[in-house]
């Protein structure tokens, strides 16, 4: 089959869209709010996106291009087929985190047809920049939705892992950068997760 016809698209274009269905496998530290059972990336995804379109409004870029913050978000954490999910807290896994997704992404973006390998991989690639008004804002609601579920779920990975407050706002002050507004509301959200007794607070110096 000549690889440039519209058959051998549509093809390649199937291929990719049966293999990103293993996201739905791919669990996370984090768990749902009702079922509490164990999220998986591709739920986490779907929720990612529906945070864009509600929270938009509070961006600190006033002209935000709000599909392609989706397009974003929906697309970066394919990576996690190959490369599994990395526990925000696990400095050892964390080091080497980006070169396996970056190997990820090679080889799922590279299933599609050229023209949407490149705009997938461009899209991963801004996403981990966080140069753009639109990364920084896809990075801060990436940020956002797990601290939200952990603190709806008495801390539950937190506690799990023996994460404390310190850590928790150390790695998610980022937020900002995106969304001013959110992360005032995140910060709130940690104290009063401290004051109730579901994450420990920062260890005395």
């Amino acid at each position: 089959m000549d690889d440039s016809s519209p058959a051998a698209r549509l093809a390649r274009q199937i291929a990719f869209i049966l293999e990103v269905d293993k996201l739905k496998e791919i669990f996370r530290q984090t768990i749902n709010t009702q079922s509490r059972r164990a999220e998986n990336d591709a739920e986490h995804s779907w929720h990612l996106c529906l945070c864009v379109i509600v929270l938009a409004e509070h961006a600190n870029s006033p002209s935000l291009d709000v599909l392609r913050v989706l397009q974003m978000v929906i697309v970066h954490d394919l990576v996690e087929i190959d490369a599994g999910d990395t526990f925000a807290y696990d400095t050892a896994a964390m080091a080497g985190q980006h070169e396996r997704e970056a190997r990820a992404a090679d080889r799922i973006f590279g299933l599609l047809p050229p023209d949407q390998s490149l705009r997938f991989r461009a899209l991963w690639d801004e996403f981990e920049a966080k140069q753009t008004a639109e990364s920084r804002f896809a990075t801060a609601v990436d940020r956002f939705q797990p601290m939200l579920l952990n603190c709806r779920t008495e801390g539950s990975a937190w506690q799990r892992h023996g994460v404390t407050q310190d850590r928790v706002l150390a790695r998610n002050h980022h937020i900002a950068e995106g969304c001013a507004e959110l992360w005032v509301y995140a910060e709130r959200m940690v104290q009063e997760a401290v004051d109730a007794g579901h994450l420990p607070p920062a260890p005395r110096a």
